[in-house]
């Protein structure tokens, strides 16, 4: 999803504890997975990124996810650790690239505290943490139960426009309603 610091690291794995995870941050530099990166410029944050090593590794990671799905529910997991840049993560890798293809866009998402983009070019798309460099041809708000609602198809964009549940901030209402016909999900 792109450079992440620490502190961000540790928020999106609590389980995981200071002293392990600098450890596996270690071991993952050490074999040319992830590097240190500095983010940001005033002052400069240290943070890690994939190296081309580790995106090989994205397509089976997302297929990793897509077979958790088929798994019962663990009862001790708790709903409220959704991640909708997770969510997103998973769904760049089952789009159908037909839904795409010709497409050259940026979707930009600010759910709940969370804020990342999703680059669509000609069938490919990627999905990036924090905001897009380039002015996104679509920006939405929304809670993250609205999210997985619009992904799932159970929410069609314009409903939730009319019912308040999303707020288009940047973008028309034809290019909000592509956003999810390019990320339908489809079990």
């Amino acid at each position: 999803m792109g450079p992440k610091r620490f502190k961000e690291l540790l928020a999106t794995l609590p389980a995981m504890g200071t002293n392990r995870l600098s450890e596996r941050l270690a071991m993952l530099v050490e074999n040319g997975v992830i590097r240190q990166a500095m983010q940001g410029t005033s002052p400069a944050t240290p943070a890690y990124e994939l190296t081309e090593l580790g995106e090989q590794l994205r397509k089976p990671l997302i297929s990793l996810g897509f077979w958790g799905l088929s798994l019962p529910v663990d009862e001790r997991i708790d709903p409220a650790s959704a991640r909708a840049e997770l969510i997103a993560l998973c769904l760049t890798g089952s789009n159908d690239p037909a839904a795409s293809a010709g497409l050259h866009e940026s979707y930009e998402f600010q759910v709940g505290t969370e804020v990342f983009h999703i680059q669509v070019d000609n069938g490919t798309l990627l999905a990036r943490s924090g905001p897009s460099a380039e002015p996104a041809d679509v920006k939405i708000q929304c809670d993250i139960d609205t999210f997985i609602a619009l992904v799932l198809g159970e929410l069609s964009p314009s409903r939730a426009l009319r019912e308040r549940h999303a707020t288009l901030l940047q973008g028309d209402r034809p290019a909000f309603t592509r956003v999810f016909n390019v990320l339908e999900y489809t079990p």
